[in-house]
């Protein structure tokens, strides 16, 4: 009993931390916004049913993490607009900002991964069109 005290508030704190981290990573290209999200719907999963029902129901990235989870893939737009912005970003640091030719190579390993990454995920097909009863 003592454990769950413990580990109730410590799932909650671990699952908050990392919603602040995935949300960063929506602004900054090298801090990954799914792998935060997911984590943070584990830890909810197990600690509370209404931080992880706000999670999964959020208006923002609710249907994303729901589709992710699920296997239905990202949609498109999602990935160019994710792929234009890392690469953009990378190539102002690595041609602009970052002096260390070791630290550009790693920069640019980082993108790397996460293209390939980002382009093996599915494709999310857009849902049918409900058809109304026809007579």
């Amino acid at each position: 009993m003592a454990i769950q005290r413990i580990l109730k508030p410590l799932l909650i704190t671990i699952g908050a931390v990392s919603v602040a981290l995935g949300v960063l990573g929506i602004f900054l290209p090298l801090v990954p916004t799914t792998p935060f999200l997911l984590l943070a719907a584990v830890c909810f999963s197990k600690s509370s049913e209404r931080l992880h029902g706000w999670l999964l129901n959020n208006r923002w990235f609710g249907r994303y993490l729901r589709d992710y989870r699920a296997g239905r893939g990202v949609p498109p737009r999602a990935k160019v607009v994710a792929l234009v912005t890392l690469w953009a970003s990378m190539g102002y640091l690595v041609v602009e900002r970052v002096p260390l030719v070791p630290v550009k190579a790693l920069l640019l390993a980082i993108a790397v991964a996460v293209t390939v990454h980002l382009v093996r995920l599915k494709n999310r097909r857009p849902e049918p069109a409900a058809s109304g009863a026809r007579r």
